[in-house]
């Protein structure tokens, strides 16, 4: 079996194995009347900011560690913004997601560069070639763009950058600069849904949810950033 397949399924296997035991925790502790009632969820929630304030500080390191952990492990932090907003904020959250990101995406970025620099060049030289001219620029405004855009799976714009010798300075900086935006729409869109439950006695419906600004209004930024990322995409990397 190629090494490509081998990491392939490794990665697979990592992923389902996180989700699997996440969900063996959820329902290990919670049965599914608990997490469909609402009073159970706000109290719950409540728990979580009692801990938050009591444990501020040892609550954030876990979150970085884990975040980093995550990263390192399965190359994506879509979930984790909404989590870190919702339990730390939008402002604080952004700030925590971002940098814990970018360290992950950095340690992976090390391992790939020492460890893996030939198998990498091998599998995505022929795929991202027309990166060549790309990142012969200013490797610190590429690097911003080329997060910001995001058209690539975050795993892969982790590691795409070690086949073009992006040093660690630009590559963090430019990655840090680069997410901030989408993680401070899902830091809010988390932060929103903390404030959301306890507005109501019963679940609302999407309708309703929709309806409240501290929801639709991360989703309007989300639909933007997103235009923006398909124009920057149609002209700087044709």
């Amino acid at each position: 079996m190629e090494n490509s397949k081998k990491i392939k399924i490794t990665v697979g296997l990592l992923y389902l194995i996180a989700v699997s035991s996440f969900l063996l925790f959820l329902f290990s502790k919670f049965s599914f009347q608990d997490l469909s009632s609402i009073k159970i969820i706000q109290s719950n929630t409540d728990k979580l900011n009692d801990l938050k304030d009591n444990n501020f500080f040892s609550l954030i390191l876990f979150f970085c560690i884990f975040t980093i952990a995550w990263v390192f492990l399965l190359g994506f932090g879509s979930p984790i913004g909404l989590i870190g907003g919702f339990v730390f904020g939008k402002w604080l959250g952004t700030f925590l997601v971002t940098l814990s990101l970018s360290i992950g995406a950095l340690v992976l970025y090390s391992v790939g560069k020492y460890f893996l620099y030939d198998f990498l060049k091998n599998n995505l030289l022929t795929r991202f070639k027309n990166f060549d001219k790309i990142f012969e620029g200013n490797h610190f405004h590429v690097m911003i763009i080329f997060r910001f855009v995001g058209f690539v799976p975050f795993s892969i714009a982790n590691l795409l950058p070690v086949i073009f010798n992006i040093n660690m300075k630009n590559y963090f900086m430019g990655t840090f600069i680069g997410i901030m935006p989408s993680i401070f729409i899902t830091c809010s869109l988390g932060s929103g849904l903390n404030n959301a439950i306890f507005k109501f006695e019963n679940f609302p419906s999407i309708t309703v949810l929709l309806s409240l600004p501290e929801i639709y209004l991360p989703i309007i930024a989300f639909i933007s950033i997103l235009i923006i990322s398909i124009i920057i995409k149609k002209f700087f990397f044709r």
